[in-house]
């Protein structure tokens, strides 16, 4: 019997009203694995009007008690892992031993982060600006947040979307993918008795769902992780009511390669940062840009180290990477290796492998132009295209010459040419001589299509905040 979905609100488990409903498939076999409801525009609403009533409490506790919570919410994390990476994984096809190393895990500690981030929150020192009167910033929480995650990450993200929220004294209703909604379910079911009720509740939906959700006039912020399409119309939803949007959207990102980079180490570490998680991850080194003194060399080693990172079954813990979400995003990535121009050439790859589920090899693409929809629009797939360049400008200007500015990396032994490429490379976060890794320290957002807004960090919390200034006569 197929498993059927329900929603999270005011501290239960409840029953969808809703006739439609959405099959979860899972992409590693195609089998069905769960029904979800497509919640009704009551059943939004009705949440968003229990976050309402819980925010008058929560957002009044103090920074300790909402510290002690999320500290409690990470232990019960690490207790139920192994749940929440079955969960994961029948949703999502992801190699297990990666969901819970790389995602729960992580997201144990980052909730840990906000823990303590909680507690540092900080204005400017309060003091006489004025002669006779005294003035202090106070950093309060927003109220109601909508929070929209996708399926790419789907535990993690939602990590990244609750963690800060709560940490700042906001209550949230978010709508995860609907592709991939049981770890959030888990991970709502965690939140009992942690949580006051009504504190988190999630709704299950599809876009529309997420539409009538962001929205919602009570909001005072909408958060998505996902494409530029959904963050426009995030957007433009909150503008109507002139309400706070937080944007963590596509990446194209580039990652150039000098002459006098360690060339084996840079196209280990590009091919595994392209790879990983079939692709889909809007960081991935989807772009090489190689000094034309190196390019054969790079060339071949990708190449040889994309023919090693082949994917898998969950369970199978030597390979690198799973299937692709979903047979929609799955044809589309073939689409795009099929509308190839003639001058490109597939180095290696480029082809689904099997029959049954959505698995497509490591592709590596060389002889593309800046022009070419390969190199400009996000494939979110297991592809990398290779250019080349002679001068260090042309290399920016090829890194930069796409909508998208979330991530990249340079790959060079020379100081100056790292201090400088950093510092003219238009993206969010750019690595030197590495390229993916995170912190829950530093911040993670973009520039341009990419978005705006920072998870993770100190800067990620204050995104969850709004900002008061108090100014008191002394007389």
């Amino acid at each position: 019997m197929t498993i059927r979905l329900q929603n999270y609100v005011d501290g239960s488990f409840v029953d969808s009203t809703s006739t439609e409903t959405l099959n979860v498939v899972n992409p590693a076999d195609e089998t069905v694995v769960a029904q979800s409801p497509v919640s009704t525009a009551d059943e939004v609403a009705a949440a968003v009007r229990v976050a309402e009533r819980a925010a008058v409490t929560w957002g009044r506790t103090t920074p300790s008690v909402r510290q002690a919570a999320l500290l409690k919410l990470a232990d019960a994390v690490e207790e139920h892992t192994d749940e929440i990476v079955a969960a994961q994984v029948r949703n999502t096809g992801q190699i297990a031993a990666l969901v819970k190393s790389e995602e729960v895990l992580v997201g144990a500690d980052q909730i840990r982060f906000f823990a303590g981030a909680a507690r540092l929150l900080e204005g400017r020192a309060a003091g006489e600006y004025m002669e006779g009167f005294t003035s202090y910033v106070r950093r309060e929480p927003i109220g109601v947040v909508g929070q929209v995650t996708p399926w790419n990450y789907p535990f993690m993200m939602a990590v990244w979307k609750i963690a800060p929220a709560l940490a700042a004294g906001n209550t949230i209703v978010l709508k995860p993918s609907d592709t991939t909604p049981e770890s959030t379910l888990v991970l709502a079911r965690l939140t009992k008795d942690i949580l006051p009720d009504g504190v988190f509740n999630v709704v299950l939906g599809n876009g529309g769902t997420g539409a009538e959700l962001v929205s919602n006039p009570a909001l005072g912020l909408v958060a998505i992780t996902g494409s530029v399409r959904a963050g426009i119309a995030v957007a433009t939803a909150a503008a109507k009511d002139v309400r706070r949007a937080h944007l963590e959207l596509g990446g194209k990102a580039p990652a150039v390669v000098f002459g006098d980079a360690d060339v084996a180490k840079a196209a280990e570490g590009i091919a595994q940062a392209a790879f990983f998680n079939a692709g889909q991850d809007c960081t991935a080194a989807t772009r090489a840009i190689v000094h034309e003194s190196v390019y054969d060399a790079f060339v071949d080693a990708i190449v040889g180290q994309a023919e090693q990172l082949r994917p898998g079954a969950p369970d199978d813990e030597d390979a690198f990477y799973g299937a692709l979400n979903n047979v929609n995003h799955f044809t589309a990535v073939l689409g795009k290796i099929e509308a190839l121009g003639a001058h490109t050439t597939i180095a290696t790859g480029g082809k689904r492998i099997g029959d049954k589920g959505f698995y497509v090899e490591p592709t590596v693409i060389t002889g593309v132009r800046q022009d070419d929809p390969i190199v400009q629009e996000e494939t979110f797939g297991p592809i990398i295209t290779v250019q080349t360049f002679s001068t260090e400008d042309e290399a920016i200007d090829l890194a930069n010459d796409v909508d998208y500015a979330l991530a990249a990396s340079v790959w060079t032994t020379g100081h100056g040419t790292a201090t400088r490429a950093t510092a003219r490379i238009d993206s969010g976060c750019v690595w030197v001589n590495c390229h993916i890794p995170l912190v829950a320290e530093m911040p993670h957002g973009g520039f341009k299509h990419s978005g705006y807004g920072k998870d993770l960090s100190i800067y990620g919390l204050e995104d969850y905040t709004r900002v008061k200034h108090v100014m008191s006569a002394h007389d």
